[in-house]
């Protein structure tokens, strides 16, 4: 290895950080020091063993700042865009995650869930998780832009994180949770944008939202919801999917099968 790769990987690093850049490609690295495969790689490896950077992907680094060495990585917010962007693939920051930049701050999820076009194996590299959700019509469902210490992260509109919430109801805790989380997101939704968002859903979510916001005190809010429900849906559908529907109380509003009983987890 050569002596003075370590050293100039740092000094890299450093300036790449100070003009606001905290990531970075192995390809990258060994073009700036014009040293060997072999010498990139145990250069990126003594400055792992450091804490000092951190790879979520292959052949993609990211610069972890003192701040963050106890995560053994940067938050995954602060990482993610670029990573998508190096892999080139469309996607949202969604259901729990989404939730929380919404304002629904008692259900922290465990992991940083990320919807995109195509599943990919989670990430797990020190104590930060990134779990990925495949989701069809991905172009079509309404984002927004937010701001994080390294630069923005695109995250569902808080409507079209409602339609995911019940859509992944199993990724996102269950249906409890998911009427907990409807509960603090109801008084910011848009009626109207509510309806553009769903016509990137399936009609089966539109239809257990409704009746899962009528039943958290937001009915207001699902009032056009539910002219689209009623126009739209041809068939019942059940609000828990996958359990027993026989003898379950209906919804005629919404078309459901109410086969579950909820319980708002707080």
């Amino acid at each position: 290895m050569c002596a003075f790769a370590v050293p100039r990987a740092r000094n890299i690093i450093a300036d790449l950080a100070a003009r606001g850049r905290y990531h970075f490609t192995s390809s990258e690295l060994r073009a700036a020091l014009g040293v060997s495969d072999a010498a990139t790689r145990q250069a990126l490896s003594r400055l792992a063993a450091r804490g000092e950077i951190a790879s979520p992907a292959r052949g993609f680094y990211v610069i972890v700042p003192p701040e963050y060495r106890r995560l053994g990585c940067l938050p995954a917010d602060q990482f993610v865009p670029a990573l998508m962007g190096h892999w080139n693939n469309r996607y949202y920051a969604g259901l729990l995650s989404a939730a929380q930049y919404h304002g629904a701050a008692h259900h922290r999820p465990q992991e940083f869930q990320v919807v995109i076009e195509k599943n990919r194996p989670a990430i797990l590299r020190g104590a930060v998780r990134v779990a990925f959700i495949a989701r069809r019509n991905l172009a079509d469902v309404p984002v927004e832009r937010f701001n994080n210490p390294r630069g923005t992260v695109m995250v569902s509109t808080v409507e079209a994180t409602a339609l995911d919430l019940v859509g992944y109801m199993r990724r996102a805790g269950g249906l409890d949770r998911v009427a907990g989380v409807l509960s603090e997101l109801g008084g910011d939704m848009d009626p109207e944008r509510l309806v553009r968002a769903s016509k990137s859903a399936s009609i089966l979510w539109a239809q257990r939202l409704g009746y899962l916001l009528e039943y958290v005190g937001a009915a207001d809010k699902a009032a056009p919801l539910k002219a689209h429900v009623q126009q739209r849906a041809r068939n019942y559908t059940k609000l828990l999917p996958g359990a027993d529907a026989a003898d379950a109380p209906r919804s005629k509003d919404w078309r459901l099968f109410v086969n579950a009983n909820v319980e708002t987890e707080a």
